[in-house]
């Protein structure tokens, strides 16, 4: 007789007492179990695993048959990692330029992060938001007292971030104009952008082929040039605008700062209009740039409201949306909201990144580092014919090919180096973890350019 837990997904089947001596003043059903099933021993009824897949070719396999198919993946199965290295369950050494897509500002393993998540760990976790906690708290503070910022609301990524940036944009001009049935509720976003993967982050995200499966998405959304100033007053003037949202560095979309007169001029026209101006920094805040935020590098300009995620709680999952005082006034309780937002975990291992990043030795080092990174892939690589510009702000580098950068990014990975595309699929993003060495990033540029021959090959074919 065979028997698995399946079984117990047959139905029970109940019935009544209906013979005919008297009723009981209470009848109850009865439940009848098929014998077979009653004598099956409880330990008997376990679910049987594979044994854990140890090589790339097995987990692999393994993942197709289980994870939903939105990752098109690198054939690449990651085991463990310290500092700047990581190493695949085969032991295979590889440089990190990638940092988890930005996320990792102290590498991996770093002694201080665990020491913050595993004390914390041991005393409280998670609480919900229902509660305060201190660590919340102690993080909020922190990054008040060092931005434009009067308040925070904490979520669980940059998207998320970024959504709560939306709404809490239409909710203020809804306060702002308590007499108009019709208040602002259109947003500008720019070429080149990338907010989210969410309904509302992903109106705001220029790449149709992120859009286009998922239409209709939040209307109300125009994408102007990036740097456009004029289009972004003209659209301004028609009054139906609620905010702008613009990253001063796009990552995903190629590594490309904005002027310091572009982004004056959008607080000048955003202040005119009654809009607000929302800056994305969920790749490019928080040290990447060699200061605290990336704005910082343009003078005295700053935004009503501020996203962060990435880097902030070292790979734990945490967002961050920054307003003035002015926006928080209209936010009420109930406005918005997440479960598992800023729990004492997460905000314990952020506090711990945000206190060494937010070093000024830190931050002068990682732009110090930054420029060693851009002098030496000039030299290497900016003779090549398929190189057009090498371009980046401290720690965030893009090179831009003149051809598809992913036979460059395969290459690189086969000789133990792991950077990313941005763009349109020819730039090769470099987002190092912010504690990396000139000798690590020396060894990575020795390893890129020893590539470089694959473009040639790639070009000719």
């Amino acid at each position: 007789m065979s028997f698995s837990v399946f079984n117990l997904c047959k139905p029970v089947h109940l019935s009544l007492d209906h013979h005919h001596h008297p009723k009981p003043q209470n009848p109850r059903p009865s439940i009848h179990i098929p014998t077979s099933h009653a004598t099956i021993p409880h330990a008997q009824l376990t679910v049987t695993t594979q044994p854990t897949a140890t090589s790339h070719e097995d987990v692999i396999n393994n993942e197709k048959q289980v994870i939903v198919g939105t990752y098109g993946r690198t054939p690449l199965v990651l085991a463990s990692g310290k500092g700047c290295k990581l190493y695949d369950v085969e032991g295979k050494e590889y440089i990190d330029l990638t940092s988890g897509i930005a996320v990792n500002a102290l590498g991996h393993a770093d002694p201080d992060w665990i020491q913050a998540i595993t004390h914390q760990a041991n005393v409280l976790a998670h609480v919900s938001n229902i509660y305060y906690t201190v660590p919340q708290v102690d993080l909020a503070r922190r990054l008040v007292a060092s931005s434009f910022a009067d308040r925070v609301f904490f979520s669980n990524s940059g998207t998320e971030a970024n959504e709560a940036a939306i709404k809490f944009s239409r909710k203020f001009q809804r306060f702002s104009h308590p007499d108009n049935t019709d208040p602002p509720t259109e947003f500008i976003s720019f070429t080149n952008s990338f907010h989210g993967r969410t309904i509302g982050s992903l109106a705001l995200t220029s790449k149709e082929h992120y859009r286009t499966p998922f239409e209709p998405v939040m209307p109300g959304v125009t994408f102007l040039e990036y740097g456009n100033v004029d289009a972004v007053q003209e659209l301004l003037s028609s009054g139906k605008i609620a905010a702008v949202f613009v990253e001063p560095i796009q990552g995903e979309g190629g590594i490309y700062g904005a002027t310091k007169d572009f982004l004056k001029s959008l607080r000048v026209e955003c202040d005119k209009a009654g809009a607000l101006l929302v800056f994305d920094e969920v790749q490019c805040g928080l040290g990447r740039t060699g200061y605290l935020w990336a704005h910082e590098a343009y003078d005295d300009v700053t935004p009503d409201i501020m996203t962060l995620a990435k880097p902030l709680a070292g790979g734990l999952p945490i967002g961050a949306t920054l307003v003035t005082e002015r926006v928080n006034a209209a936010i009420n309780n109930g406005d918005h909201g997440s479960t598992f937002a800023g729990g004492p975990l997460v905000c314990a291992a952020a506090i711990a990144v945000f206190d060494k990043v937010s070093d000024p030795s830190f931050l002068s080092h990682v732009a110090k580092k930054g420029d060693y990174l851009k002098q030496i892939l000039k030299t290497k690589l900016g003779g090549n014919k398929q190189v057009k510009e090498i371009r980046g702000f401290g720690l965030i580098v893009g090179i831009e090919l003149d051809v598809s950068a992913s036979p460059l990014v395969d290459a690189c990975r086969e000789s133990g180096l792991l950077v990313l595309t941005a763009g349109k699929g020819n730039v090769v993003r470099i987002v190092p973890p912010l504690i990396i060495s000139e000798q690590e990033l020396d060894a990575a540029v020795e390893i890129m350019y020893g590539c470089l021959h694959v473009l040639d090959e790639n070009s000719s074919n």
